[in-house]
């Protein structure tokens, strides 16, 4: 009798232990997982913020092309005023 005890308990703990075998395996697995998403996040977020590095000089040279238009814009008109092509601004 006591030997039929001790194979289901070893029978039981082989069993419990095959388990536990795979849950290590399992979690691992989602260890490196979690891992390689925030490695993947981390460069994400870099990218992000290299974006709007990017973003920001685009803004500063479209406002500087703007200025230059603006400049463009008035000496044309005082050529045209010049060459009377455009009627003079009314005071």
């Amino acid at each position: 009798m006591t030997d039929e005890i001790l194979d289901f308990l070893r029978a039981s703990f082989a069993q419990v232990n095959g388990r536990l075998d795979r849950i290590d395996l399992r979690l691992d697995e989602l260890t490196q997982r979690m891992s390689r998403l925030e490695r993947e996040t981390a460069s994400l977020r870099q990218d992000i913020a290299s974006l709007h590095g990017e973003i920001a000089h685009l803004h500063s040279d479209f406002a500087s092309l703007a200025a230059r238009l603006d400049r463009a814009d008035a000496r044309l008109d005082r050529f045209e005023r010049r060459l009377d092509l455009l009627p003079a601004p009314s005071p």
